[in-house]
């Protein structure tokens, strides 16, 4: 070992420990164990086994251990927003696609074109941009990664914008916030606007976040490190003070996810803003309360009897493959067209093929640019399903590249339009859109809700 440093030698790494040893110490408190130490003994943390601590020590290590359950924060409300409670309707554990005969998969492409038939798949094209990030789109040093982002991050602006949904006085609050770009995108857009605050969500502690980033002193930002499932927006502190429109964003919101937010925004959020203690209203009447006025943003004129829980929604949609049906928002839907759990087990599973081909050579299609927009940053995600799950090798037969892409693209069409038949049964006017090119990503749906002016109710005389 080096002079200082543990004389511990780490196999798999073939070089030893790089830590620091304490005075007259031989190893470092991970491998204190390897050293004999007056016959006390190391045992693995009970909180977390990959690292020891001194079986006397224990008890002291338990109250000040980083791995130990930290106090829940008030918003925290335990499955809030997870759906489907019926233990009955939960499905059991369905084998994997590469187990099913030929005869059973073209049941289930015979079922999946039956329930697209008569949808609406011709998405509207709508690829915008925003001039807060012309700038940095024109930056020459941008790499290639860099710029797909951004022109990915400028068009959900450009959508946000002609929605009327860029203005003062309101929360925005982005799901599954990663380092928080998009939100640090849309305060730059709303430079010279007042009352604006944002709510980061996301669940994991996130490295290289841009949060230092916003020097607006107008504009307030806070974290959230909580599961979307367990949620309570009208729990958290700043916007049960200041009740400003809430405003729900996110780029490439995986799978669940999105289903989670949108039951949090829509049902749980706007109940509750509805009053706890009195009983929910018709979904059609609670949902028409959060309609906003195109150019009425709720700015100065925001009060609290002119409370508006949720101005808008613009989602970018991502890994149709991590669907969960008790999660899922359209079941109701699906039922509507004799679908149901084991359907949609398999439909989610098949939405890979949209954006992983055959993946005839794994090593090609794990690496490929066009694979969900792959690149280091934290924010995308891992290539759908390996080979072996998505029984290629039965599907050679029956299906050519071309067709099974259509036919995963058919399923992330089926999933996205029980989000939108959900929606507008929530009083919300939803439209999908095409917001980016194929070559910038693969996963280029965005999700768009305004509350529908046509289900507010008329005024009492």
């Amino acid at each position: 070992p080096g002079p200082g440093r543990c004389a511990h030698f780490v196999q798999r790494k073939g070089r030893f420990c790089r830590m620091v040893p304490a005075a007259g110490r031989r190893f470092c408190g991970e491998h204190g164990h390897e050293e004999e130490q007056n016959d006390r003994k190391r045992i693995p943390c009970p909180l977390d086994p990959k690292h020891t601590v001194y079986e006397d020590q224990l008890q002291k290590h338990l109250k000040k251990c980083n791995s130990r359950e930290k106090p829940k924060p008030v918003y925290f409300v335990q499955d809030i927003n997870a759906g489907l409670k019926d233990v009955a309707e939960i499905p059991e554990k369905q084998v994997p696609l590469s187990s099913l005969s030929v005869e059973e998969l073209q049941n289930l492409i015979t079922k999946l074109k039956k329930a697209s038939n008569g949808l609406e798949l011709h998405l509207k094209e709508q690829i915008l941009s925003h001039q807060a990030l012309q700038e940095a789109l024109n930056d020459p040093k941008n790499g290639e990664s860099a710029f797909k982002h951004l022109k990915q991050q400028a068009s959900i602006l450009g959508n946000m914008e002609k929605l009327h949904l860029l203005g003062p006085g309101r929360c925005f609050v982005e799901f599954g916030a990663g380092r928080g770009k998009l939100s640090h995108w849309v305060d730059i857009a709303l430079e010279n606007i007042e009352n604006v605050q944002f709510l980061l969500v996301e669940r994991a502690t996130t490295r290289f976040k841009v949060d230092g980033k916003h020097k607006r002193r107008d504009s307030v930002f806070e974290r959230l490190q909580v599961d979307i499932q367990h949620l309570c927006l009208n729990k958290v502190p700043i916007l049960e003070k200041k009740k400003l429109p809430v405003v729900g964003i996110g780029k490439h919101l995986c799978g669940a996810a999105t289903d989670l937010a949108l039951r949090c925004l829509v049902e749980s959020y706007t109940s509750c803003c509805d009053g706890e203690d009195e009983e929910p209203a018709p979904k059609r009447c609670r949902a028409a309360q959060t309609e906003v006025a195109p150019h009425k943003s709720a700015g100065n004129e925001s009060t609290t009897e002119d409370h508006k829980p949720v101005a808008g929604i613009v989602i970018a949609l991502c890994c149709h493959h991590k669907c969960d049906w008790t999660q899922y928002v359209g079941r109701d839907f699906f039922k509507s067209v004799g679908l149901g759990p084991v359907e949609f087990h398999y439909f989610q599973r098949m939405s890979s093929w949209a954006t992983c081909g055959m993946q005839e050579t794994t090593s090609k299609a794990s690496t490929s640019e066009d694979n969900e927009d792959q690149t280091n940053d934290t924010e995308e995600h891992e290539p759908a399903l390996s080979r072996t799950e998505s029984g290629s090798d039965t599907l050679q037969g029956i299906l050519s590249v071309e067709e099974r892409k259509e036919m995963g693209w058919l399923c992330k069409r089926l999933i996205d339009h029980g989000r939108i038949e959900y929606l507008q049964q929530q009083g919300y006017k939803a439209a999908l859109q095409y917001y980016t090119e194929p070559a910038v990503s693969l996963e280029n749906v965005l999700l768009t809700a305004v509350p529908n002016p046509a289900l507010i109710p008329e005024p009492t005389i």
